[in-house]
């Protein structure tokens, strides 16, 4: 996005061609009689105060883009063309810890800026904020002490020390004091009858309780965190009648009397409010007929009681938001799960406070303070003090990784140290009926602040040389002032040179825009050669011949121009961060923010504010809910990838801190978080596994706990796969050579099993050899002769 003024210095080209092109430019087309109406048409439009410029029927405008009445011959000296300009009045350099004076601590940037605008220009400057490391706080335990909150007061003896310890790991300039709260003392909220509940309302159950008391403020901030256990040990709880508590009484007092308590105006402010029950709010009071409204003043007597605890009303939360911002105070509530539903409620309508859910013993307050406060340093939200209505500021923030969100004032999931800063542009919409005013920009709970200083240039330095009944004006008929002449009542023309008696006679052509059209279109009439426009009932009507006015511009719901925007001419000229032909969309985009940092959650686009749902399934304000979409268990994988092993695809496009924005605890297992938990598992990269539990508390608290080594497959052990090898190929030899020598010796024993049936069988003598075979053929002896 360009600058404020390069986007004029174009506007003005345009402008000063179109008027060259068509004859007219928005400055021209309004009929403008005085140099103030002419700068609060359009920050482009000047205005000429040269006597002789445009006079004697040459047509020229004295209102019209400063090039063009250069052009036409007016002097630069008679040139009225106020300039918006911004100038850095301090701007001392952010800290890195707040060591050394508290003075010389510096966590916003610039500290003081200096702004003049005309009406409908803008500038735009940066607010740069860092919180520092180890900056002091101030720790203030007010606490609910109706017998109901005995065990609690029992367990807070035995905490100080240890929530000193634990804080101290935040800072090493903690201080500590202790508060406490009953509720109204008058009728119906304390016991009156019998006279002895006055002074022990626990009387009638056997116990020994303290009297009744509204606040009471017992230490004082100190570094001294014996004291803190020392006077909590003397405390006793009191007991009233009805369940609600006189709490925020107490807390106004708490945050009011700076001096009785002791905050500190270089320090974070915390104010822990500890009780188990629902508070009084403003207009409680009247059942017991105080009606005096809560004036927001310290009343804190000699023993430090407050003493109009029974003449004056219970403040409204609108009172505490305001008295907690001037004294840039945090107020943490701690309490339990029975009202925590409605200190949420208190809690999303009063900036700068926090919720925990505390224990039925307030065992858990040191966690849920530590938490608290973790969660206040996370985030830099800014507050807007004393912004004049004319004024219009829109913002854009640069948080984590440099990347830039439109419509926010605010940056969340910020660690001690980092640095974050808003672009922000203001737009002058009208003029106030003071020639400056100041505002103060600043983060909520910080003590510094940006200081800003607008000068608003709706006047004409040649208005404070207006001439009364100048002669220039047909000798004494009106005022000279700025080049043109005011006339007195019953004179008209440039120089008041036609009376209306003699207005009859005057030439009623130059009343008509075009041939054949009505005479001042209508809504006037033509007096001495000029249109007189008629008064109406809806507004205003201008122009040459009438023809503009600031009424007839589309609707919405029948409200002109939304009323997010000017009427002007039949065109709507919306104010910043609004757009359309009625002004009816809004440009911001931290309505369509859900709570993982997407503009509608990813499923959706961010139309005029509001979120159109494009994925099937996605609906709800931020297209959040979508029964078909993956499960918490698969959106949360690519937060551990990022966050804790610092790789995946949010890492590649640096997304992670816009988008994973809950709390990562590594751990070696995972436990048991009850119905609130999710386990979760899924295999990385490397085919390991890795286990991790989303948890979401009942305050809307989230944390990612991931078990810290995931489980990998172990490779193979090269030894072991050899030897088992060898002995699989030794053995399945020894298998074969078994079965080669079992079928060996079945066929064995199946052979001589067949010999022996064989012999079996034989029926010859054993005297005889059954082989033996007689000869077959006989020889003689033919020399043969017998003696």
């Amino acid at each position: 996005m360009g600058s404020s003024s390069d986007r004029v210095a174009v506007l003005v080209l345009f402008l000063s061609s179109a008027s060259n092109v068509f004859g007219s430019n928005v400055c021209t087309s309004r009929g403008v009689t005085t140099c103030q109406q002419c700068l609060a048409v359009h920050p482009s439009c000047a205005w000429c105060s040269q006597e002789e410029f445009g006079v004697g029927g040459s047509g020229l405008s004295r209102c019209d883009v400063k090039e063009n009445l250069l052009k036409e011959g007016c002097s630069s000296a008679a040139l009225e063309f106020p300039s918006s300009t911004l100038t850095v009045l301090k701007d001392v350099p952010l800290s890195d810890k707040a060591s050394g004076a508290a003075d010389d601590v510096t966590q916003v940037r610039p500290q003081k800026l200096q702004m003049k605008l005309r009406p409908g220009d803008s500038k735009v400057f940066t607010v740069t904020v860092k919180q520092v490391e180890d900056y002091p706080v101030d720790l203030y335990y007010l606490m609910d002490l109706s017998y109901s909150m005995k065990d609690d007061l029992d367990r807070l003896v035995t905490l100080g020390n240890k929530l000193a310890e634990t804080m101290g790991k935040t800072t090493s300039k903690l201080r500590m004091g202790f508060g406490a709260f009953v509720d109204k003392t008058s009728m119906p909220y304390m016991y009156t009858y019998p006279p002895q509940a006055i002074p022990n309302p626990c009387f009638d159950i056997g116990d020994q309780c303290m009297a009744q008391f509204g606040y009471r403020h017992v230490l004082p901030l100190t570094e001294q965190v014996s004291r803190f256990t020392e006077e909590v040990k003397k405390q006793k709880v009191s007991r009233n009648r009805d369940a609600p508590e006189g709490g925020f009484d107490a807390v106004i007092q708490a945050v009011v009397c700076k001096d009785k308590i002791g905050w500190r105006p270089d320090a974070s402010h915390l104010l822990v409010l500890t009780t188990d029950a629902k508070t009084h709010t403003a207009l409680d009071a009247r059942i017991a007929g105080i009606v005096q409204p809560n004036d927001g003043q310290c009343y804190l007597d000699d023993n430090n009681v407050f003493n109009k605890s029974a003449v004056l009303d219970y403040p409204s939360l609108a009172l505490i938001t305001d008295k907690m911002s001037e004294n840039n105070i945090n107020l943490i509530f701690a309490v339990t799960s029975y009202v925590v539903p409605l200190y949420k409620e208190y809690s999303q309508i009063m900036p700068g406070t926090t919720v925990g859910m505390l224990s039925d013993d307030s065992g858990n307050v040191i966690q849920l303070i530590e938490d608290a406060y973790a969660k206040i340093r996370s985030k830099v939200e800014l507050e807007l003090l004393g912004v004049p209505d004319e004024l219009n500021l829109s913002f854009n923030a640069t948080c984590l990784n440099g990347e830039i969100i439109p419509g926010l004032k605010s940056c969340s999931g910020l660690k001690i140290g980092d640095t974050v800063s808003f672009s922000v542009e203001a737009q002058l919409r009208g003029c106030p009926k003071e020639k400056s005013r100041t505002f103060t920009l600043k983060p909520l709970g910080f003590k510094d602040s940006l200081e800003v200083r607008v000068d608003f240039a709706c006047g004409c330095d040649c208005e404070a040389k207006a001439v009364p009944d100048s002669v220039v004006c047909s000798g004494g008929n009106g005022t000279y002032e700025c080049g043109v002449c005011q006339c007195h009542q019953g004179r008209l023309g440039p120089r008041c040179e036609c009376s209306l008696e003699d207005s009859s006679s005057s030439d009623d052509s130059n009343c008509v825009p075009k041939s054949g059209g009505p005479m001042c279109s209508g809504r006037g009439d033509c007096l001495c050669g000029q249109c007189s426009c008629h008064a109406n009932d809806f507004g205003q009507v201008w122009g040459k011949y009438c023809e503009c006015d600031d009424f007839n511009c589309l609707r919405f719901k029948g409200v002109l121009c939304s009323d997010k925007g000017k009427c002007s001419c039949g065109f709507c000229q919306c104010d910043a961060g609004w757009q359309g032909e009625s002004c009816n969309c809004s440009t911001r985009t931290d309505t369509c923010m859900s709570g993982i940092g997407l503009l509608c959650s990813g499923r959706g686009n961010c139309e005029c504010g509001v979120c159109q749902c494009t994925q099937t399934g996605a609906y709800g304000d931020t297209c959040e809910k979508c029964p078909t979409c993956p499960d918490s268990c698969t959106i949360k994988k690519e937060c551990v990838e990022c966050q804790h092993f610092k790789r995946g695809q949010y890492t590649t496009d640096d997304s992670c801190s816009r988008i994973c924005k809950t709390e990562i605890q590594v751990v070696g297992e995972l436990a048991s978080h009850g119905e609130h938990a999710v386990n979760c598992s899924y295999k990385d990269e490397n085919d390991c596994i890795v286990h991790f539990q989303y948890y979401e508390d009942t305050s809307g608290k989230s944390i990612l706990y991931v078990v810290k080594e995931p489980e990998c497959p172990e490779g193979p052990n090269i030894l072991v796969v050899l030897l088992a090898v060898a002995g699989a190929i030794l053995l399945l030899g020894l298998v074969g050579l078994l079965i080669w020598k079992l079928l060996i010796t079945i066929h064995d024993r199946k052979e001589f099993a067949k010999f022996e049936e064989e012999r079996a069988k034989a029926k010859w003598d054993t005297a005889n050899n059954p082989l033996y075979v007689g000869a077959t053929s006989t020889f003689t002896n033919v020399a043969y002769q017998s003696n």
